[in-house]
């Protein structure tokens, strides 16, 4: 971690901020940096252990008090005060973090970085078969971008801007406290840095407007609920020229006629005759992509046994090929509309019945003779 880096600007925070605000600040920074979504990349892998390091300091107490007043020199050599001599440069940064740029010949502060725009969310709906097959579809939002009548300067074309007297161009200003010196944000130009001396009038300063925007948004197939889709650069611009933040999408599933999804599993209700389940059969289900599943029915089988089909379920996301299960749970529907004849054979079927057909019913029926018998 390079001696130069502040914490407080690394992490994008004021160092008059609490416990909660830094560590909103770095879990932030943390989940954009983190090497699982951004692999072989050097420069987020540094950033976030970097980051890492900041934190560590600033959320505790006594480190942080140390850093405040000694920077980075807290915690090279074992600190200040430790016996592993620090040599004059190592002083200086001492007393140039407690005195001012000045001390020793030390030179300037580092300008305030530029904060970058805010993220934007927009929450999409998506039916479950658009879900299943993918889709490319266009959304529009309201979102602050660039001025372009000062080319998002913030400034009256022709005119210009002035670093801020107040700061030294610095955004911070520092004031003698006794032995310390405390650092605070410019008031006069918020942070910047920079003074704009004719606003212009479009922007009001700000080198960004709220405009209308069309942007096309690829859904892969196997999207769930709740899955997040990252557009880079897409969210509000940033001030006065600034990098503009992100926009993510939220996915959100319409509810089916048909299927319910668990992951890559779905599952969905089939009624089948009561004359099906008692000789078995097969029975035809049509899938989210438009072909049929035949799902063979087994003789004699009870209303709430599910059947697994392997491979017609949901595609997995990011797997190419790779596609879930579908579980059907049978009810056996038994007939309401029967013809003369039809009764006719089911009074022939019952007058050959023995109990043997069905084992649950004649079992349950001598359990309640045997009770009654152990009562008597």
């Amino acid at each position: 971690m390079s001696a130069q880096v502040d914490f407080y600007e690394l992490l994008g925070v004021e160092r008059t901020a609490d416990g909660a605000t830094i560590k909103s600040a770095y879990r932030k920074l943390a989940m954009q940096c983190h090497p699982d979504r951004n692999p072989g990349c050097a420069e987020s892998e540094a950033k976030f252990k970097a980051i890492n390091q900041a934190y560590d300091c600033l959320k505790d107490d006594q480190k942080r008090a140390a850093y405040d007043r000694f920077g980075h020199a807290a915690f090279e050599n074992g600190g200040p005060g430790h016996g592993g001599g620090a040599g004059f440069s190592d002083l200086g940064d001492i007393f140039e973090t407690i005195f001012g740029s000045g001390a020793f010949g030390g030179g300037g502060r580092g300008r305030q970085q530029q904060r970058r725009g805010a993220d934007l969310r927009y929450d999409l709906e998506v039916s479950l078969e658009e879900a299943f097959t993918g889709k490319t579809q266009e959304i529009s939002i309201e979102v602050s971008a660039s001025c372009d009548a000062c080319d998002g300067s913030g400034a009256t074309p022709g005119t210009g801007v002035r670093a801020c007297t107040t700061c030294g161009g610095h955004g911070q200003v520092r004031a003698q406290q006794g032995f310390f010196v405390v650092e605070r944000t410019c008031p006069a130009c918020h942070g910047a840095g920079k003074v704009i001396e004719s606003p212009c009038r479009s922007c009001r300063g700000e080198g960004r407007v709220d405009k209308p925007k069309t942007l096309s948004v690829n859904i892969p197939a196997g999207v769930d609920e709740g899955t997040r889709i990252r557009l880079s650069g897409e969210g509000e611009a940033g001030a006065r020229g600034a990098p503009p933040g992100d926009l993510y999408i939220f996915v959100h599933l319409k509810r089916h006629r048909v299927f319910e999804r668990d992951g890559t599993t779905l599952f969905c209700r089939a009624p089948v005759s009561f004359t099906t389940a008692a000789l078995g059969g097969e029975i035809e289900v049509p899938g989210l992509d438009r072909e049929v599943v035949k799902i063979r029915i087994p003789a004699g089988i009870q209303s709430g046994k599910q059947l697994r089909q392997r491979g017609a379920g949901m595609p997995a996301l990011n797997t190419r090929g790779a596609r879930g299960d579908m579980v059907v749970q049978i009810d056996v529907e038994t007939p309401t509309r029967l013809s003369a004849r039809q009764k006719e054979l089911l009074e022939e079927f019952r007058a050959t019945e023995t109990g043997d057909e069905c084992p649950q019913s004649s079992g349950f029926f001598s359990k309640l003779k045997e009770m009654w018998e152990d009562l008597g």
